[in-house]
């Protein structure tokens, strides 16, 4: 069975012989902007259970239908080169790309996996196993990379996987436009824009807040301010206020919405981060929240009845 967990399905994890003896150490450190030789091999390992097992259909040397749309998508649009250039076996194909894999630098291997799993011609929730087993890997051999929804990006806690994943998936399309951006933005690992990344974040609690009021033109404080005043549903009082002051942080005239501010500021991987988690869980919070209410949510709208 190739395309779910493949070859790990019932692997039994646990410390080596060595290590449990103390001969050896396991490995502790989190590879951020690196890749050891281990992490890129099982990459690979699981891009052949997943995907390159199915190059060809029994003995023919040629590509399968849907393995041969996939590589003209790989060269036109992630190599770039002609697509006349594909070797017309298979072998000759994986060797390219094989070749390719085991050459770029570390960041080129999340980029090239990010592709695959959002390009290969889905059959049998192929890519979604990719995703998942690739996840295993990053997270047992210490990567601070994790697929989320469809992008790489560098969050390591489950908990904190599992809330932006919750906050993607909510029934506004509004509020999960900001949250993919704002993922978008800090997971770019060649210009990540974590001003603008805040942002998004910051806009996707405004967004819901908006809808619960009714508000289309409330800022963030404001329709907090009205959510509380109203009494549609109860917001925490300390809630409120830390999310008041973060929302105060990033308006004001030193804050990061400022169209003149410089980077002098030193806004991090970290700050985007928090960012991104603390509106995703708030968002889940204020939707919880709205649902035991009793207001009526539509699936992917703006308003609520």
């Amino acid at each position: 069975m190739h395309g779910s967990l493949g070859f790990k399905t019932g692997l039994r994890e646990m410390k080596l012989f060595s290590e449990r003896k103390g001969l050896t150490k396991p490995k502790t450190g989190i590879q951020v902007e690196s890749m050891d030789d281990e992490l890129r091999n099982c990459l690979w390992n699981t891009l052949t259970d997943s995907y390159w097992r199915r190059g060809y259909v029994s003995f023919n040397p040629f590509p399968s239908q849907t393995t041969s749309t996939f590589l003209t998508i790989l060269w036109d649009s992630y190599f770039k080169l002609p697509i006349d250039t594909i070797p017309s076996y298979w072998t000759g194909s994986l060797k390219a790309i094989r070749k390719y894999f085991f050459g770029c630098n570390w960041y080129q291997v999340y980029n090239f996996i990010e592709f695959v799993a959002n390009n290969y011609p889905d059959v049998s929730s192929i890519n979604e196993g990719f995703k998942k087993s690739c996840n295993l890997i990053l997270e047992r051999e210490l990567s601070a990379y994790r697929f989320v929804s469809d992008q790489v990006t560098q969050i390591t806690s489950k908990q904190e996987i599992a809330e932006v994943e919750e906050a993607l998936d909510s029934p506004f399309e509004n509020v999960n436009a900001h949250l993919a951006n704002a993922l978008k933005l800090m997971s770019d690992r060649e210009s990540p824009d974590y001003r603008n990344s805040i942002k998004e974040s910051i806009s996707s609690v405004e967004a819901v807040c908006r809808i619960i009021t009714g508000d289309k033109n409330a800022t963030l404080g404001k329709a907090l301010d009205k959510i509380e005043r109203e009494g549609k549903i109860e917001v925490h009082g300390a809630l409120k206020k830390a999310f008041d002051s973060l929302y105060g942080y990033t308006s004001s005239a030193e804050g990061i919405r400022h169209s003149l501010l410089d980077d002098k500021k030193g806004l991090s991987f970290e700050d985007a981060k928090f960012m991104l988690v603390s509106c995703s869980a708030f968002v889940n919070y204020l939707i919880s929240k709205t649902s035991k209410a009793g207001l009526k949510i539509g699936l992917h709208t703006d308003t609520v009845g």
